[in-house]
């Protein structure tokens, strides 16, 4: 058996989001955002290290006021993907250890379940020409299928990423609610060195157009294994969102683990 790959996460998270500023701070049950993502991904038993990655000071103090660690990245990334290359850069050569596998979590996702990064993680556990991995959720009403701050997937047989956008699709002008529309979930495992490889890839048109960062990987002939999740989550992208979550989160058992300080060490 060979060694055990070195696999850590890292949240990209901004003050600056265009939709909801400020949204990494928000508080959900009285726990900012990003610290809800932050103290569940700890508990995922394949991780040795979570980082948040940000160019906001109040961002990395509240982490490090949590016993986080924060990676202080420049203000100037416009793609999630690139700043968490930039905090990998920057764990390496502070740990001076190489990471195989980085998990980026988005900080928008205050309903993970650890499970989630497993299930996000096994496809390149099994299969070393995996570069990258997304989960994917069922879309689960029209509202949220027209709802253009929720990114969705239409795939092939084989459960590779054929399109992303924040348009429907697909379509539902033939088949109705009958056609099963997904989500992406934003629990992306890159392999380290096409992580790398992205951030020296081009732009690309539909990547601007759509605002999606896997984009540049398809149109750069590249594939995107999208993995089903079992787990129903829900996004933050607006003040309508984080109500809706905070009363989803209200008797989530994980709460209560975090809330005493008793995540993994």
């Amino acid at each position: 058996m060979g060694r055990k790959p070195a696999i850590i996460a890292i949240i990209p998270a901004r003050m600056a989001s265009s939709r909801f500023p400020g949204k990494p701070m928000a508080k959900i049950l009285g726990i900012p955002m990003v610290g809800h993502v932050y103290f569940r991904s700890k508990m995922s038993e394949l991780l040795d290290e979570v980082y948040v990655a940000t160019c906001d000071r109040e961002i990395s103090k509240y982490i490090e006021d949590i016993g986080g660690k924060a990676i202080i990245t420049a203000h100037t990334h416009e793609r999630a993907s690139d700043r968490t290359a930039e905090a990998l850069m920057k764990v390496e050569k502070a740990t001076q250890s190489h990471v195989d596998i980085i998990v980026m979590i988005q900080g928008d996702e205050p309903m993970l379940i650890p499970q989630m990064i497993d299930e996000a993680l096994r496809p390149m556990l099994e299969d070393e020409s995996t570069l990258v991995v997304n989960l994917m959720a069922p879309v689960e009403t029209t509202d949220e299928h027209d709802d253009i701050n929720e990114v969705k997937v239409v795939v092939d047989q084989q459960n590779f990423a054929l399109y992303f956008s924040r348009e429907p699709i697909p379509s539902r002008w033939k088949q109705g609610e009958k056609m099963p529309k997904f989500k992406q979930v934003c629990i992306i495992p890159f392999r380290r060195d096409f992580l790398l490889k992205y951030t020296n890839l081009s732009v690309t048109p539909l990547e601007v157009a759509e605002s999606v960062d896997m984009l540049r990987v398809l149109e750069h002939g590249y594939k995107v294994k999208m993995v089903p999740t079992q787990y129903s989550v829900h996004s933050v992208d607006t003040e309508q969102d984080r109500k809706e979550v905070e009363r989803l989160m209200e008797n989530d058992d994980l709460i209560r683990l975090y809330s005493r300080g008793e995540t993994r060490a």
